[in-house]
């Protein structure tokens, strides 16, 4: 069985690490509506917008393979990153790990983690690092094509059948408690702005909360009250779903080392 990696406990990896994984996991759910769409169309389009993230995490991980060499670690590469870290040692919000659920919640998780990744792709377009700023560009088109169709999906279900709303309002409740997370500041955002990496994810909340609930107006849905529960996942402290994941997503990298198809 391949051990474990070790990361560097550097700033700028931090901060790099915490987007691949959002990306990685949000893929790797999505992954998991392949052959299980309500109808085909949207089988093939949650499936190519699971690949779309995928390979916004490739970038970025192979970004943060070459940081890590540059931050006194060991340099790696985007699969051992993505397959060979400790459940702490993964740095996505809570919000991207919890498990499928239905379409309703599916789409609603969509809306809220794309609108949160287009407002950062958009900032990172300015950032100091080139190469950052590079793989920006590319997804930023990627996540408004994400977030357009999980807002037309809220709308026709929102604003849809008695079953369609009541499913709507279910996962919005499920779902709303851990969106702060997407919006607290630490050394690692405090770091970031002063070498001017990025944005500290703070600064993503008004805009968010913005174009969110223009949304969920148009789709008839209220804007649950605002949580005091927060999830910790960008902190390493991941719900109980994480380990199941994890298990799935890592077994042949850890069971056949260095394999290739």
């Amino acid at each position: 069985m391949q051990a474990s990696i070790k990361i560097p406990a550097a700033p700028e990896l931090a901060y790099l690490l915490r987007l691949a994984d959002t990306c990685l996991i949000s893929g790797q759910r999505l992954g998991e509506w392949c052959g299980h769409g309500p109808i085909l169309e949207e089988d093939i389009a949650l499936s190519n917008m699971a690949l779309d993230l995928i390979g916004q995490a490739r970038a970025l991980l192979t970004l943060a393979g070459q940081r890590s060499g540059q931050c006194g670690g060991q340099g790696y590469d985007e699969d051992q990153l993505a397959f060979l870290r400790d459940e702490g040692d993964y740095r996505n919000p809570t919000l991207a790990e919890l498990p499928r659920g239905d379409f309703a919640f599916t789409i609603l998780r969509n809306l809220m983690l794309s609108t949160w990744l287009k407002l950062m792709w958009q900032r990172l377009g300015e950032s100091s690092d080139a190469e950052l700023a590079a793989i920006a560009g590319k997804a930023l088109k990627e996540a408004r094509y994400h977030q357009q169709h999980a807002a037309d999906w809220a709308v026709r279900l929102g604003d849809g059948s008695d079953e369609s709303r009541r499913r709507c309002v279910v996962a919005l409740d499920r779902l709303w408690p851990y969106t702060p997370e997407l919006f607290e500041d630490d050394a690692v955002d405090a770091a970031a702005v002063a070498a001017d990496l990025g944005p500290a994810w703070a600064q993503l909340r008004e805009p968010w909360l913005a174009e969110i609930g223009e949304v969920l107006g148009e789709a008839k849905l209220a804007v649950p009250p605002a949580p005091t529960f927060r999830s910790s996942g960008k902190s390493g402290r991941h719900s109980e779903h994480m380990g199941y994941l994890l298990a799935e997503m890592q077994y042949l990298q850890r069971a056949y080392p260095g394999g290739a198809w």
